[in-house]
């Protein structure tokens, strides 16, 4: 698989199936992803790898916390700005319009929607887990640096046959994960993600993206 093919080939796949993950590949893929740009290399990321029991671990509080109705964590971070101005607050619809539509589900009804989601936290059924964390006294260029990093992990992940899924959802039960992962206090939770072979029973429509021109400005040379 070539590059181009691993970075269009990259989606969110919110199905896979209990297939293990092989150690040996993940080590390969963050060992290759170490090399992914940051400013002044100061590598800002913080990653803990869980499989087996301790991703079940993790899974089981949080599903024992949505059974309950136990209110997510307090929020650590800002993850969408309080008002999205156009074209974000257009594309953030359209996301959910196509996400909601795939399974069926209108946008009345709450509770379908509420249950889909709650589907994150059991990691889509992926055998492996990876939770980002950085450091609370980075700032937005090394976020950044995070979200080069994932991206990087993500489209190697491709290049060995995987699929992932990355989530901010995991920040609302970020004291579900450090009750596992014990971080110091430091490192705060940016985002899960799922890792595994993808279970191709399962639909889920393809995300679109914006044209070129909506993103991109060519300011060319005489």
């Amino acid at each position: 698989m070539d590059v181009y093919e691993a970075v269009t080939s990259r989606r969110a796949v919110r199905g896979f199936t209990d297939r293990e993950v092989p150690r040996e590949t993940l080590e390969r893929v963050l060992s290759a992803a170490a090399w992914s740009p940051s400013g002044s290399n100061i590598q800002p990321w913080h990653a803990y790898v869980l499989t087996g029991r301790p991703l079940a671990e993790v899974k089981k509080r949080a599903g024992e916390r949505l059974a309950t109705g136990d209110p997510w964590d307090e929020p650590e971070y800002e993850q969408y700005p309080p008002t999205l101005k156009s074209p974000y607050r257009e594309r953030r619809s359209a996301f959910g319009e196509q996400r909601y539509g795939s399974l069926g589900i209108s946008r009345e009804d709450l509770e379908a929607r509420q249950r889909a989601a709650s589907a994150n936290w059991d990691c889509f059924g992926a055998s492996a887990a990876l939770f980002c964390y950085i450091d609370r006294g980075m700032g937005a260029p090394q976020w950044a640096d995070a979200g080069m990093w994932l991206q990087t992990v993500m489209v190697l992940l491709r290049a060995e046959g995987l699929h992932s899924c990355p989530q901010m959802a995991w920040a609302k039960f970020h004291r579900s994960v450090a009750e596992v992962v014990s971080p110091p206090d430091e490192l705060m939770l940016f985002c899960g993600m799922s890792i595994g072979f993808e279970d191709v029973t399962v639909h889920d429509s393809r995300t679109g993206r914006a044209p070129l021109e909506e993103t991109v400005t060519f300011v060319d040379g005489c």
